[in-house]
């Protein structure tokens, strides 16, 4: 049956695909609206599964915190290419997934997939969009922090993001101590917040360098675990939050800055979020 233009466009603001994928969607469907959205469903799927194995290295991340300021989320979305990360339907596909997680507040990244967004899945919305710009897109990570303050800070070229919780606010404003700190968490990259929060495999691990290093300078057996550790502080003191040095201040940790806000001032949680 012939296809009117008018049809085509029609159809074409119901899912956004391109005009060709809307005609023939249109032409198969003999006509039926209903079934051409499946149609064009079906070629999102189709897309899905032979980009299988394609690396989405490109994307961008959407941070949010609540009214209150006492919930922060943030979600990453890849791509395959820079130039659809900075598509207008990207970005405005990542703004509603961002608004939806912190609305229902998802624990995990299959619980978000299968929540409900405009009638359709998480998941099937971005099978959707899949089919619209012909890329393997990829809900890659959901964080979240909750604290009596929660600061966010998204990185200017949208692939870093970080939350962190701040408790003992009390009537201080730390809006901007809080900033700098994330800034200084997007930048350094630490690996948790104190000591205590490190991974136990890297402990080990840098053990074992700090032992390797010495054995290499020729140090005596007896004395490789005493360095290695000395080598762990070292390590501690660079890659944790609270024990690096300031990067604006120097002379200070990040405890010593907290301190000296506000006696009361701590940092329960922080997630850094890349798309690297």
């Amino acid at each position: 049956m012939a296809i009117s233009a008018k049809d085509v466009n029609k159809l074409r603001q119901m899912t956004g695909a391109g005009m060709m994928d809307c005609k023939k969607a249109l032409e198969e469907a003999n006509g039926d609206f209903d079934e051409a959205v499946t149609i064009l469903r079906k070629k999102g799927q189709k897309i899905s599964s032979k980009r299988a194995d394609v690396e989405a290295n490109e994307g961008a991340v959407f941070v949010k915190t609540s009214d209150d300021q006492k919930t922060g989320m943030v979600v990453s979305l890849r791509c395959e290419t820079d130039f659809v990360a900075k598509n207008e339907g990207f970005v405005e596909l990542g703004q509603k997934l961002i608004e939806l997680a912190l609305d229902k507040k998802p624990t995990n990244l299959e619980e978000f997939a299968a929540m409900d967004m405009d009638g359709l899945s998480v998941n099937d919305q971005i099978t959707e969009y899949m089919g619209k710009i012909g890329e393997k897109i990829q809900l890659s990570s959901l964080e979240s922090v909750d604290a009596e303050k929660v600061v966010s800070y998204i990185h200017s070229n949208n692939k870093i993001a970080v939350l962190l919780g701040m408790n003992g606010v009390g009537s201080s404003d730390v809006s901007e101590v809080g900033r700098d700190i994330a800034m200084q968490v997007a930048a350094m990259r630490p690996v948790a917040l104190d000591k205590d929060g490190v991974d136990p495999a890297i402990i080990e691990k840098e053990i074992e360098i700090g032992k390797e290093q010495a054995r290499q300078e020729g140090k005596p057996e007896n004395i490789l675990e005493k360095i290695a550790m000395g080598k762990l502080n070292k390590f501690y003191k660079e890659n944790t939050l609270l024990n690096q040095q300031f990067v604006k201040d120097s002379s200070k940790t990040i405890t010593q800055l907290l301190k000296d806000v506000s006696g009361d001032l701590s940092i329960n949680e922080f997630k850094r979020v890349e798309i690297a």
